[in-house]
């Protein structure tokens, strides 16, 4: 890349492109973050991203990986953090705490909540705090404070807090108790290996769930880490990860990925970019081995036709699997194209984790494809919480989060 190509003058034409670009999305809605967005240079915070990617509107800029290459801290992508920004309601001296540091999205905050609001940023990880703080400085920013330490408690001291955004994916969310009365708090939460940014507001004693909107982050480290249970198959071209249960058995589960398979075909259809998102949570409803598959694309042998290349649903046991794939369906008098879901199950009891799955496909598009979808709470891990009539409850440590049908 030339220096030319670095030039302020071509950062501030991409900001500006990248603002139309939410806006157009739907993602920015609000004069304060466009602003925020116009003003802080994105570009500062990721010196090692060629500019383009840095103001990619959907792509993450990935700052660190451990030794075997995961991504251990990034910038997450624009269209998220707009969405995320958009959901707290930020307002002018408000106290916001962000868990997960990086320096990009707390100049965001720090520029809507203005010189009389505070904002913390927390990170468990000297790495990532020692450059958040140089960069914050280097733009504009030091009031910001930058905190090292374990989430779980780190930034106690300072609340509470008028919101509280979360930048790594939380298994646990114990940031109830730092919340003002009348804040918000936006949490990308895992369940059953599904993740969700939630905004939680506080209704008595129990936190209200709105907006759940589809997301992928790094998980926590620290106190608040969770390690699911993780099968890693034909040297890392296919991956199964489900939340509990047995331990998986590697070598019944590498045999089963080559052994015949079986078929089974749903009839039902989805078009080409059609969104069916509430059927991983509904599958996660009624089936305590769902779990997730994953097709690496640089290592793809063809051992399996996921449905979806990410956050494929799968039924997983000890030995066997089953997951969603599709098919070109019947031609249509339209000219969409459109795709028949099917299953396919793998290893001694792979179609007894097939015919389950099918069976509540169907029984998703027939009662709940078209439903917005279920609604979330958090609770106290202690509280007594009724058993939704159509639902389901995930127990943690320090909450019990309800997932609702209605």
């Amino acid at each position: 890349m030339t220096a030319d190509a670095r030039s302020p003058e071509s950062a501030d034409r991409l900001r500006a492109d990248l603002v139309a670009a939410l806006r157009e999305r739907g993602s920015i809605r609000s004069p304060e973050v466009a602003a925020a967005f116009t003003k802080v240079p994105r570009e500062r915070f990721a010196p090692e991203a060629p500019l383009d990617a840095a103001y990619s509107a959907r792509d993450v800029v990935v700052t660190k990986r451990d030794p075997d290459g995961r991504a251990t801290s990034s910038i997450s992508a624009p269209w998220l953090q707009a969405e995320m920004l958009e959901a707290a309601r930020l307002t002018r001296g408000a106290r916001v705490l962000e868990i997960g540091s990086g320096g990009y999205n707390a100049a965001l905050i720090a520029e809507i909540v203005g010189p009389d609001g505070f904002v913390v940023t927390v990170d468990i990880d000297p790495w990532v705090t020692e450059r958040a703080a140089r960069f914050l400085a280097d733009t504009g920013y030091p009031q910001v404070k930058v905190v090292l330490g374990d989430a779980e408690h780190a930034a106690d001291e300072y609340g509470p807090y008028d919101a509280i955004l979360v930048t790594a994916g939380a298994w646990d969310c114990p940031w109830g108790r730092l919340l003002a009365p009348e804040g918000r708090m936006v949490v990308p939460l895992r369940f059953a290996t599904i993740t969700r940014s939630i905004t939680f507001v506080r209704d008595g004693d129990r936190l209200q769930g709105l907006d759940a909107t589809v997301c992928g982050f790094i998980p926590m480290q620290g106190a608040g880490a969770y390690k699911d249970r993780e099968a890693v198959l034909a040297d890392g071209a296919v991956k199964l990860t489900i939340e509990d249960g047995p331990e998986l058995d590697i070598d019944a589960l590498g045999r089963a990925l080559v052994e015949p398979r079986t078929e089974l075909w749903t009839g039902v259809e989805v078009g080409r970019g059609e969104p069916f998102d509430t059927l991983n949570l509904w599958l996660a409803t009624v089936e305590d081995r769902f779990g997730m598959i994953w097709q690496d694309p640089d290592r793809d042998r063809d051992l399996v036709q996921t449905a979806l290349r990410w956050y494929c649903p799968a039924l997983i046991s000890r030995d066997s699997f089953a997951y969603l794939t599709l098919r070109d369906a019947q031609p249509h008098a339209t000219a969409a194209v459109h795709y028949e879901l099917g299953v396919y199950g793998h290893g001694r009891h792979g179609a007894e984790l097939a015919r389950p799955l099918r069976d509540q496909i169907k029984v998703w598009d027939r009662t709940w494809r078209h439903h917005p979808g279920p609604a979330f709470s958090l609770h106290p891990a202690d509280a007594t919480v009724p058993h939704p009539a159509v639902g389901r409850i995930f127990r943690k440590q320090h909450t019990q989060l309800v997932m609702a049908w209605a």
